[in-house]
């Protein structure tokens, strides 16, 4: 644990916890909360008192867009485990990356020589699934993972560890909403494809050559209707047990390797 002072004056606190494939980075107290949000750091979660009635922490929390950091009321004992010194009543966890801007990794996919390959993830919540989903897009030649800024698995240490580092090396894109980046690649000449074992369509049948972006949906309901209305088709993998569904990041595995088998 290592303790930098900011400004003399203020009590701050920087943690850097670092495990073999984990590093998560803690930011409490007021005032460094604040200098880290007005200087642009990627902020993944930030961690208020429940019940607080400090009017500094409230003053902070109306200069933080609620589409961009999520924002969680937890009891004080909470936050008193995740930090052993004086957090005043608020913690911040900064991103172990710098998101992408959506424009910038697609029109730098389209001026490749290479047919671009988009994944879009609609509220996947597991961080073990998300972290394998960035494992296998890496090893697969996503261009970018695209994610919403709100209900889906933090971008966090664990985040790290569950993707064995790949994550520093597929651009992630966070959004305010999917069915903007839906229109925005849709617009770009990007097919999209939503996969959901509600198609009647096996995904071995459709060409994948062509520029395209694949739509993950969640754990416990799939891709979202609202989704499913916007796309261009719809794809299923063939299941021949007694289960109706896989894991995401398996489905999200066989996809992605069908891409690569038809474009080589």
């Amino acid at each position: 644990m290592k303790t930098i002072p900011l400004y003399a004056g203020w009590f701050f606190t920087f943690v850097q916890i670092i495990h073999p494939l984990e590093k998560r980075n803690f930011i409490f107290g007021i005032h460094p909360v604040q200098e880290a949000i007005r200087s642009g750091k990627a902020i993944d979660k930030i961690y208020v008192q429940q019940g607080s009635a400090n009017d500094k922490v409230e003053a902070l929390l109306k200069e933080i867009d609620p589409t961009s950091v999520s924002i969680n009321h937890v009891p004080i004992e909470k936050l008193d485990r995740l930090v052993r010194s004086n957090h005043q009543g608020i913690i911040a966890i900064a991103s172990p990356i710098e998101f992408a801007k959506l424009e910038d990794v697609v029109a730098s996919a389209l001026e490749s020589d290479k047919a671009p390959l988009f994944l879009v993830l609609d509220q996947v919540s597991d961080v073990r699934n998300f972290g394998a989903i960035l494992r296998t897009a890496e090893c697969t030649g996503v261009n970018a993972v695209i994610i919403q800024k709100k209900g889906g698995a933090p971008v966090s240490g664990d985040t790290v560890k569950a993707s064995a580092g790949a994550i520093f090396n597929v651009p992630i894109c966070k959004v305010d909403h999917i069915k903007d980046a839906i229109y925005y690649l849709q617009g770009s000449g990007i097919k999209t494809i939503a996969a959901t074992e509600k198609s009647t369509d096996s995904v071995f049948k459709l060409d994948l050559r062509e520029p395209l972006a694949f739509i993950m949906g969640s754990e416990g309901r799939g891709v979202s209707g609202s989704i499913l209305s916007l796309v261009d088709e719809k794809a299923a993998l063939p299941l021949l047990g007694k289960i109706n569904s896989l894991n995401v990041s398996v489905a999200c595995g066989a996809l992605l390797y069908e891409v690569i088998r038809q474009r080589q």
